[in-house]
């Protein structure tokens, strides 16, 4: 048992960098996909739907897969998964590489969001070696890695995009072979025979997880915490560059030094803040101050008059960024530990399904406002909206907790 515990310990470090590597290789190639898409377009116009089609392609179909690899993750482990996850993404990006169509595009979206649900499995992975009291600060510890996987990623997807528009894709395509080769040599599974599930087809309709995710005792309104907050952050990333853009005049320096800005940030918080944070407040309390700081940072963004203000709020909104780990690490406590993959993957297919449906809402409400005066408050509309996404969360965040208190004082 002793030797047991020790595997597990030492399973972090190896996720950890497992994790860090497919965030810098979905990075690599975040700068340079519109760029790709636009080589197959004739126009402007044609650019952006078929960048919205592309990326609609990824989300729809992720939506769908991470139910079932949730699922299948319970049943023969996280390992085989994450090993199919490497292997479907570094295809993926070999295949865009040597892209002739636009529909060759969409189609390897579709078998990459299918196929891609590390992340999850990560998070399942996670809580299979980790007691539930520290979940939070290890989800931390992964966000942390995705944070710093943002911040390298972009910028190498940059410079090698510069010299060829293809690199990029390829370099991602290396670093998945990598992972896989890393994974099946050293990382060590984390879900032992006896804590495994059979795997059922009912358990891999998402619409079906979703409920199943709501009605898991000890949730309730946290699924439509993770929902409207999760679509806040998708509508965010949506209309940044084009919001800095309109209203202060930002190109790409500007836009790229308020991302990596935002990645070290990231990295700050959920790396070295929250395990302390922790200690002083609960998981609960962390969650609900977060939220608070994504509301009002996001009322102050839309209303920012001149761009250095955008980073100072960027900073000062650094609580904003342990609410997921927070929230997830409560999920994660509420099921029992042979669950652990399809609650997860219910919440990654939740997150895919925002995905989707943020740039339906964030784009038409920023084209709204489009043809204002350069620093026009208005301009500000699609963050006002995730002001008042962030305020439902915190809404039903305090709703869950305060009714949570009260199970727990009458058990008493």
């Amino acid at each position: 048992m002793l030797e047991s515990l020790r595997s597990r310990e030492a399973a972090m470090p190896f996720i950890m960098l497992t994790v860090l590597i497919d965030m810098v290789a979905i990075g690599l190639i975040i700068p340079v996909l519109p760029a790709l898409v636009g080589s197959f377009a004739g126009s402007q116009a044609d650019q952006a739907y078929w960048y919205g089609v592309v990326a609609f392609s990824f989300g729809f179909s992720n939506f769908l897969a991470s139910p079932m690899l949730g699922a299948l993750s319970d049943h023969f482990g996280r390992r085989p998964l994450l090993l199919l996850g490497f292997l479907g993404l570094g295809l993926s990006f070999f295949v865009t590489a040597l892209a002739t169509s636009i529909w060759t595009l969409v189609a390897v979206r579709v078998v990459s969001g299918a196929m891609q649900t590390n992340a999850a499995i990560a998070n399942a992975y996670v809580a299979d070696i980790t007691a539930p009291e520290d979940r939070a600060r290890r989800f931390g510890l992964l966000g942390a890695m995705m944070g710093l996987g943002f911040i390298i990623g972009p910028v190498m997807g940059g410079l090698l995009g510069a010299i060829k528009l293809q690199l990029p894709f390829l370099v991602a395509g290396v670093l998945t072979v990598v992972n896989f080769t890393y994974g099946y040599f050293v990382l060590p599974e984390s879900l032992g025979a006896a804590q495994r599930k059979s795997f059922r087809w009912s358990a891999t309709n998402p619409l079906r997880t979703l409920r199943a995710l709501a009605q898991l005792k000890g949730i309730g309104p946290l699924v439509g915490v993770v929902g409207f907050s999760t679509l806040a952050q998708f509508v965010l990333y949506t209309v940044w560059v084009l919001y800095t853009t309109f209203k202060f005049g930002w190109g790409p320096l500007e836009n790229g030094w308020s991302l990596a800005i935002v990645g070290i940030v990231s990295v700050i918080a959920q790396g070295f803040l929250l395990g302390r944070l922790l200690k002083v407040f609960s998981a609960q309390r962390l969650a609900v101050m977060g939220l608070v700081s994504s509301m009002l940072a996001n009322v102050m963004w839309g209303a920012a008059t001149a761009g250095w203000m955008m980073y100072v709020i960027v900073v000062a909104n650094i609580l904003s960024t342990t609410v997921a780990a927070s929230v997830q690490s409560l999920i994660s406590s509420a099921a029992d530990s042979r669950s652990q993959g399809q609650t997860l993957g219910a919440v990654n297919s939740l997150s895919s399904l925002m995905a989707v449906v943020a740039p339906t809402l964030g784009a038409p409400l920023l084209g709204m406002v489009s043809h204002l005066p350069r620093g026009d408050w208005r301009i500000g509309a699609p963050f006002y909206f995730c002001a008042a996404l962030q305020a439902a969360s915190l809404y039903l965040a305090v709703l869950h907790f305060r009714r949570h208190r009260r199970a727990e004082a009458a058990a008493l």
